[in-house]
C-alpha cells in the first residue's frame, strides 16, 4: 500500500488567557482546507491528535483538555471597520468532531498579537510604542471584540508583570472589550431572568439562562448539593456528577432553543455551558493559594466539554459579568444583589475581575460592553506536520 508523505503547514502555538491552541493564517492552509467542510475539520483533528481513545493527544498538538484542544484560523477582515477575522474551532478529544458553534474568549487575547506579528493589520494601525487597538470580527458568533495590545519598539510586547490566576508566569496585560456581545438577539432566550428547569430524575431547578459571550446556564450550587468552592478533583473524577451536569445541560439547551431534542446535545459539546454560583466563601485554589471570602463577590464553577474547567472560560466570564450586572439573576443574587458594574469571582485557579455596561430599553436588557484583562504569548512558531491523506476528507 502506497503511503502519502506528511505535509507541513506554517503554524504558531500560542497561549491566550488560560487556554492555548494552534493558530493558522487562512492563506497558509492547503486550498481544500481554506473553506469550511470535512477536509478542514479532518485536518484540524489530525493537528490536535483527535479522536484519541487514550485521552492523551500523544500524536498531536493538543493537551487532552478542553483548554488545550483548540484551533484558530485568522485572516484580514472582510468586515468594514475591522482588522482581522477570527474563526475558532474547539476540537473534541475522544470524538471526530470540531465544534464551530462558539467563541474562545481566552484565545481572543492572542488574536491581536498574532494578527500584528503576521502582517494582517495595516501598518498605520500599529504604533511604535504604546497600545495597538485591534478590532476583531469574531466569525463564529458574528460579534466585535477590541483587543488592546501593548507595543514596544514596533513589536508586540509579550513579557510583563501582569499575573493571571490559572497561568503560572506573569506576562504583559492585554485588555479585551467584547462589544455588544448579544446584539439584537434575546439576552434571555426564555424571556425570564430566572426560570424553573424541570430535569427528569433531578427535579425542578432555578436557573438563569443567558446568551452573552456564550450561551450559559447558571444554577445555585446548593440546589444540586455543592458549595461553589469545588476544584477539578471534586467533580471530574465522579462519573455520576458529570452525568448530572450533562443532563442539566441537555435539558437547558432545549429550553434555550439551541437544540430541538435531548439527543442533539451530544453533538453540541461546546455550547451551552453550565455553571454553578454561590455567595463568597474562602477556599484554597488549585495552586494552594488561599482565596479569602472578603476578596471576592461570589464563587463560580463552570463546566466545559463535559468537565469542570480549571479556571474560567473567557466567554463564560462575559456571561458572568453581564448576568451579575442585571438585578435579579442568580449570578447577581449570589453576589449580593443590587446594581453592579463589575464583580470579582472565585474560580478553581483563583479570582478574576470582570465588568459590564448594560442598559434596559423597553423592558429588554442589552449589554453594551464587557471588559476583562488577560495575557498572551507565543510558545512556538514554525510548521506543523500531518499525514497527507487528511486532505482526502
Amino acid at each position: 500500500m502506497t503511503q502519502q508523505p506528511q505535509i507541513q503547514i506554517p503554524a504558531t502555538y500560542m497561549r491566550g488567557g488560560t487556554s492555548k491552541g494552534v493558530f493558522f493564517k487562512l492563506t497558509d492552509l492547503p486550498p481544500a482546507a481554506q473553506v469550511p467542510g470535512p477536509v478542514r475539520d479532518q485536518l484540524l483533528l489530525r493537528v490536535i491528535g483527535s479522536p484519541d481513545p487514550y485521552g492523551k493527544h500523544t500524536d498531536g498538538m493538543g493537551g487532552a483538555t478542553s483548554s488545550t484542544s483548540k484551533t484558530v484560523i485568522l485572516s484580514q477582515s472582510q468586515q468594514a471597520d475591522h482588522d482581522v477575522d477570527y474563526l475558532f474551532g474547539q476540537v473534541a478529544i475522544d470524538k471526530p468532531f470540531v465544534d464551530w458553534s462558539g467563541n474562545c474568549g481566552n484565545l481572543t487575547a492572542a488574536v491581536g498579537a498574532f494578527a500584528i506579528s503576521n502582517g494582517l493589520v495595516a501598518a498605520d494601525k500599529i504604533p511604535q510604542d504604546g497600545v495597538a487597538e485591534i478590532r476583531i470580527w469574531q466569525a463564529n458568533i458574528e460579534k466585535t471584540i477590541v483587543a488592546h495590545v501593548p507595543m514596544t519598539g514596533g513589536a508586540v510586547q509579550e513579557t510583563g508583570d501582569f499575573e493571571l490566576d490559572g497561568v503560572t508566569f506573569p506576562a504583559a496585560e492585554v485588555n479585551i472589550d467584547f462589544i455588544d456581545p448579544v446584539g439584537d438577539a434575546a439576552m434571555f432566550p426564555t424571556g425570564h431572568l430566572v426560570d424553573e428547569l424541570d430535569v427528569p430524575g433531578i427535579g425542578k431547578l432555578k436557573t438563569t439562562m443567558i446568551a452573552a459571550g456564550i450561551p450559559t446556564i447558571f444554577l445555585n450550587a446548593e440546589d444540586i448539593g455543592f458549595n461553589g468552592t469545588e476544584l477539578q478533583g471534586d467533580i471530574n473524577s465522579e462519573p455520576e456528577i458529570l452525568t448530572l451536569f450533562e443532563t442539566i445541560r441537555a435539558h437547558g439547551a432545549v429550553k434555550m432553543g439551541l437544540i430541538e431534542s435531548i439527543a442533539e446535545a451530544a453533538g453540541r459539546q461546546h455550547t451551552p455551558k453550565v455553571a454553578i454560583v454561590a455567595p463568597p466563601k474562602g477556599y484554597a485554589a488549585s495552586s494552594g493559594k488561599p482565596i479569602a471570602a472578603d476578596d471576592i463577590d461570589l464563587n463560580v464553577r463552570a463546566m466545559s466539554m463535559g468537565l469542570l474547567h480549571h479556571a474560567m472560560m473567557g466567554t463564560a466570564a462575559v456571561a458572568i459579568a453581564t448576568a451579575a450586572s442585571i438585578p435579579g439573576t442568580l449570578v447577581n443574587l449570589a453576589a449580593g444583589g443590587g446594581d453592579k458594574s463589575s464583580v470579582r469571582f472565585g474560580h478553581p485557579s483563583g479570582t478574576l475581575k470582570v465588568g459590564a455596561e448594560v442598559k434596559q430599553t423597553s423592558g429588554q436588557w442589552r449589554a453594551q460592553k464587557v471588559s476583562m484583562s488577560r495575557s498572551a504569548r507565543v510558545l512556538m512558531k514554525g510548521e506543523v506536520y500531518v499525514p497527507g491523506d487528511v486532505l482526502t476528507g
